[in-house]
């Protein structure tokens, strides 16, 4: 009579729960593991789901890529047209990629948008290599780096985000990178706006889906592997609101993407219309703990200490989850299946010694040389301009980035990092010569 009576309560409990996980999901509730909405402009957490659990972060990891990138950009220690050399073994980094050869160089400008776009993991080793010798070397500033700006639960050991079992993040960390990237870099950040990218004659479409259809997203970056799941980390503006979304964990990129547009739908309302102070935004981002001590490695290649630093972060526990990886052409941030991938020191050739400039090319104003309906022809304009003016603009990242007219698309052509004197002088020289442009703030 018990067992009889206990299988008639699983029998009757069965459909109840069923009943109970679809009224879950049809409220709209993201099926993921991990994720995090962020008010851009009072710095509040409007959703929380698991934000400090530890996640395996995957091409995630190129936005700190980038972020230390930049720096060395601002510094003038590499320019938008310099020659990376490719290594032997960046070029046999596991796809995505670009398929760069040994031997080959690919310019610093190219190199960003391939991230930004294919995710290519030859072109983030290709980086990693020519700035700090060795992608072990890199990955230790990346993690300096990282807790320099309150990612203390975050610990990087590759450029790519190719499977590495000890590369570990969590959503806070990831929208605390974002909005640094955001607000300390905006001279850069544009490029994260880029949806197509063409390289040797290939055009590569930017995997991030909701730069093509979400109203008010300028970026910022996709990933995946097996172990990690489906990832996005999401900026969107609309009117004076700003919200900064981050998803870790999701089954497919489709239902990544539907959970990250549900987010971001629901939380639009309560978001804040007036804009703080940098400092007054990144200071009330995360909680702030009593930080774990840093050891410091022998290697100290530090990027310029950003101009605004976040509180930092809680402490992650080590994850538990296995690196493994499998093919997927839609996100392109995979790797052969097995051990995780360890950085050499001596598996990489020198770093080229990089240019040393003058600091004159930093700056959050643009140039912008035209507005067009295709993205084809904002990039001619941007090589034709280039080509002519190339003393004036070859220190400066060339970029496109789109906004609605109406019902049609069109594409700005920009060249950043100006002062505002200097985009002034710049456009006047353009003008000069015959060419449209006008002096734009980097939004």
């Amino acid at each position: 009579m018990l067992l009889a009576l206990l299988l008639m309560v699983a029998t009757a409990s069965a459909p109840v729960s069923e009943a109970l996980a679809k009224r879950r999901s049809s409220s709209g509730a993201p099926q993921i593991a991990a994720a995090i909405v962020v008010d851009m402009n009072s710095g509040s957490i409007l959703y929380s789901q698991g934000a400090d659990m530890p996640r395996y972060p995957a091409s995630l990891t190129k936005m700190m890529t980038l972020y230390v990138l930049f720096a060395y950009l601002r510094a003038g220690k590499v320019m938008p047209t310099s020659e990376l050399v490719v290594t032997p073994r960046a070029a046999s980094q596991a796809p995505t990629k670009l398929g760069l050869k040994p031997g080959a160089t690919i310019s610093t400008s190219d190199a960003v948008k391939a991230l930004v776009t294919q995710s290519a993991n030859d072109a983030a080793v290709t980086i990693a290599e020519n700035l700090a010798g060795t992608e072990e070397n890199f990955a230790r500033v990346m993690t300096d780096t990282a807790r320099s700006i309150g990612m203390n639960a975050t610990t990087f050991r590759n450029a790519s985000g190719l499977p590495n079992e000890d590369q570990i993040t969590t959503a806070r960390d990831m929208a605390t990178l974002a909005a640094h990237l955001i607000h300390d870099y905006p001279e850069y950040y544009g490029v994260f706006e880029t949806r197509y990218f063409t390289f040797n004659g290939r055009k590569y479409r930017n995997h991030n889906k909701l730069l093509f259809g979400y109203n008010g997203c300028d970026g910022i970056k996709t990933g995946y592997t097996q172990a990690s799941g489906f990832n996005l980390t999401a900026s969107v503006n609309r009117g004076n609101k700003h919200l900064v979304a981050v998803v870790l964990g999701g089954k497919t990129g489709a239902q990544r993407d539907a959970a990250m547009r549900s987010l971001l739908d629901r939380h639009f309302a309560a978001a804040s219309d007036t804009k703080p102070t940098p400092a007054q935004l990144l200071a009330s981002l995360v909680p702030a703990p009593s930080p774990p001590p840093v050891q410091k490695p022998a290697f100290t290649l530090a990027p310029p200490t950003p101009s605004a630093p976040s509180a930092p972060a809680p402490a992650a526990q080590t994850s538990t989850d296995e690196s493994a990886d499998s093919t997927d052409t839609e996100e392109g941030d995979t790797g052969e299946p097995g051990e995780p991938i360890k950085a050499s020191l001596t598996a990489a050739e020198p770093a080229q010694k990089p240019s040393m400039k003058p600091s004159k090319y930093q700056g959050a104003f643009q140039v912008q040389v035209g507005a067009f309906t295709s993205e084809a022809e904002a990039q001619n304009r941007l090589g034709m301009v280039q080509q002519r003016a190339s003393n004036l603009l070859q220190n400066h990242m060339s970029f496109t980035t789109s906004f609605m007219k109406g019902d049609e698309e069109w594409y700005r052509a920009r060249f950043a990092g100006f002062s505002r004197e200097g985009a002034q002088a710049a456009c006047e020289a353009l003008r000069k010569m015959s060419l449209d442009c006008a002096v734009m703030k980097a939004e």
